[in-house]
């Protein structure tokens, strides 16, 4: 016990340390106890605006649901541009040259806000009209058209957040993203009911106090990452690395930021799909598919630390030129991700009902989260390995491969396979359901295909 409390200290105590070097075991659970906390925390996002929107009304859910349906395309964009942060900057790092992390740092982010500007200005012209696009009735607009203009409008702190983070976790500094998501995180909690409810000298305002709850959080964890960045102590010093444009570092970022946002926009564009297929079954149907999709985030996100930490090992150690040993810890990774996945599974199986019934007990919404549930973590086994080495393809800079894969596994499998099983036989919510996990297990396969033949081993960034 005290070897572990020891342990647990020293992963969260954000001192500096090498992962080129010493035992592959000690260096994932060091990097991946701090990495998993930070996704725990950018899940509990989801999960804690659900379980105070659902005191507001079914409409109210089925809201958030859509909006977010349509922001994990803005995720997809800032998960592609912080991969290519993450890779580069962990290259650098094995390389030993810390100015050149942070040139690639400085350039990341001004990818960012620029990308931001953009889509936050369309993003508030048309946000009544994507809602109406993604098959919102009369109520859902009226309840909802203000809070997707503030998630839209205030995408700059998603992306920050997202990439801030993925040059801490480059640089190893793990500890460092899970504290500006706790900080985040724990300012969302606090607001969301004072201005969900309207306590105290606060305004009631519904499910639009969620949103504005998630942007101050947000924004309060961007403002801590700049500070840390900005510190003379950080190991991407960020204020040491010129002002000006650097055209041929953001040429390599986006090389590898636009395959890789490619990759998750694929995966994205395929749930926003598979939510407008659901919106064919009613608003109960919607709530009960929301709800059980952020239990299954929260539970992922975990893994997608793990995943995150091998892929910063991978980077790292190629950058040391030790690619058996970045090969060594993908495969440790992925065992141990598969362990935590099948608990999750049991647990899904067995506590389903009460789980859903924790934010909402309307039957139709309890049924419908229970059978999502059930069904969708049927594939979790075979994907504990997927997830895990496609974020090993991405860590080596190599993110064309888990894109293709993307795209055979999300559009050319699950979206015909849930349309054909939900509306072409009548299976509805369970056919959608089915399809999510035949392809993941599809994925699973291939990828592991795929990196047994070690062409990531040569890519150059």
């Amino acid at each position: 016990m005290q070897k572990m409390i020891a342990l647990l200290r020293e992963a969260l105590s954000g001192e500096e340390k090498s992962y080129v070097t010493g035992s592959i075991n000690h260096a994932l659970i060091l990097l991946s106890i701090p990495m998993i906390l930070e996704m725990v925390m950018e899940a509990l996002f989801a999960v804690v605006d659900a379980f105070f929107v659902a005191r507001v009304s079914v409409a109210a859910v089925a809201t958030v649901g859509l909006t977010e349906s349509v922001i994990t395309l803005l995720y997809a964009l800032a998960i592609g541009l912080s991969m290519g942060a993450t890779a580069m900057v962990a290259r650098r790092v094995g390389e030993n040259n810390r100015l050149a992390a942070a040139v690639a740092a400085r350039q990341a982010i001004l990818i960012g806000l620029c990308i931001s500007f953009v889509l936050g200005i369309f993003g508030v012209w048309l946000a009544d009209d994507v809602l109406r696009l993604m098959g919102a009735d009369a109520e859902v607009l009226a309840t909802g058209t203000t809070y997707a203009r503030i998630a839209f409008g205030s995408n700059v702190v998603i992306m920050l957040l997202f990439l801030l983070n993925g040059v801490f976790r480059g640089a190893g500094d793990a500890t460092l993203a899970m504290r500006s998501l706790w900080l985040a995180n724990g300012i969302n909690i606090l607001l969301d009911p004072i201005l969900i409810f309207g306590l105290g000298p606060f305004p009631e305002m519904g499910v639009t106090g969620a949103a504005l709850a998630t942007t101050i959080g947000r924004g309060t964890g961007v403002a801590y990452q700049l500070y840390l960045l900005w510190g003379g102590n950080s190991i991407v010093p960020l204020r040491k690395a010129p002002a000006q444009i650097d055209w041929p570092v953001i040429r390599r970022l986006l090389k590898v930021s636009v395959t890789g946002a490619g990759q998750f926009l694929i995966g994205s564009a395929s749930w926003v799909f598979l939510m407008r297929i659901m919106a064919r079954f009613g608003s109960e149907a919607l709530a009960g598919y929301t709800i059980a999709i952020r239990l299954v985030i929260f539970t992922i996100l975990p893994s997608w630390g793990l995943a995150n930490a091998a892929a910063t090992l991978v980077g790292q150690n190629l950058g040391a030129g030790q690619p058996e040993r970045a090969e060594q810890s993908v495969w440790q990774a992925g065992k141990y991700n598969m362990y935590f996945l099948v608990g999750v599974s049991i647990l899904f199986f067995v506590f389903a009902p009460g789980l859903i019934q924790l934010f909402d007990t309307t039957p139709g919404v309890v049924d419908t989260g229970v059978l999502c549930l059930r069904i969708v973590c049927l594939g979790y086994v075979f994907y504990a390995y997927g997830m895990i080495i496609a974020q090993a393809f991405n860590g080596a800079g190599d993110t064309r491969t888990p894109t293709l894969i993307n795209l055979v596994c999300f559009w050319a499998i699950e979206i015909p396979l849930a349309y054909g099983l939900a509306v072409g036989l009548e299976w509805e919510v369970a056919g959608i359901c089915t399809a999510i996990a035949v392809s993941e297990t599809i994925l699973a396969v291939l990828a592991i295909m795929i990196f047994r033949r070690g062409h990531w081993k040569t890519v150059k960034i």
